[in-house]
């Protein structure tokens, strides 16, 4: 099943992407709680009555929230609320408590690295995580650090005197104020702590990276491809293999 509209229930906002049968060929970022906001964008876009949408994420409670509102406009919906539902081995041990951007970030990685090679996948949102793919296409696990934007308010938040700063791409230390200290000091944990897992994980065999997520473009991560839309690709491959459930299989995430 195809979907015209994929969406990412994601913990700060929803994103959604306008699909063309084939690929997500257009992505916005919408607030959650917003049903006005929601209807000018589906007319912006054209969304016809009875197109289908595919939801997934890891915000739960926004996912139905959503769903109801596409329910009362007469939207049919795809919605991915577990791994099970996924093309996706999951080579963890305790796979229903991975977060799911992370697997379908899995998925489009799958249709897109060469036969070869496995995948690193980098998602720098509110947290990062580091995941990896191997050359089988089964998801093997990663890490998780705090994101950017999560450090700047810590340091902030539990410190006397620090301010509370806007995350910037890399700065060459030394900085000569309080506020490029702290700027340096979040881009280098992070880019760092980037490059060392990679570098682990690149020790089972060759694999292209790829970064997505919010603050993708603070990420320096050397010979990777930059793909803002992974997560909705992924997103939209895990909706055509669950065709079952349309007409009268709707779901909403959080429910069974």
């Amino acid at each position: 099943m195809n979907p015209d509209v994929v969406v990412d229930v994601g913990n700060t906002r929803v994103k959604w992407g306008r699909c063309d049968g084939a690929r997500v060929i257009e992505m916005v970022a919408l607030p959650h709680d917003d049903a006005a906001a929601w209807d000018r964008q589906a007319d912006v876009w054209r969304v016809a009555s009875g197109a289908i949408w595919a939801l997934g994420g890891v915000a739960p409670a926004q996912g139905a929230k959503l769903h109801d509102w596409l329910t009362q406009r007469g939207f049919r919906a795809i919605v991915l609320d577990s791994y099970r539902r996924l093309p996706l081995q999951v080579c963890v041990e305790e796979p229903d408590k991975v977060g799911l951007d992370r697997l379908l970030n899995a998925v489009a990685a799958n249709a897109a690295r060469p036969a070869d090679r496995g995948a690193i996948i980098v998602d720098a949102g509110t947290a990062v995580t580091v995941d990896y793919v191997d050359v089988a296409g089964r998801f093997q696990g990663g890490v998780i650090f705090p994101g950017f934007r999560l450090m700047a308010r810590a340091l902030h938040q539990h410190t006397a005197l620090l301010p509370l700063v806007e995350p910037k791409g890399r700065l060459a230390p030394p900085t000569k104020n309080t506020t490029a200290a702290i700027q340096s000091g979040i881009s280098h944990a992070v880019s760092g702590g980037i490059a060392f897992v990679r570098a682990e994980l690149t020790k089972a065999g060759p694999a292209v990276t790829f970064v997505t997520g919010g603050d993708a473009v603070l990420v320096a991560c050397p010979d990777a491809r930059v793909w803002p839309e992974m997560t909705l690709e992924g997103i939209r491959l895990s909706a055509r293999c669950t065709a079952g459930l349309l007409p009268g299989g709707e779901a909403s995430l959080g429910k069974t």
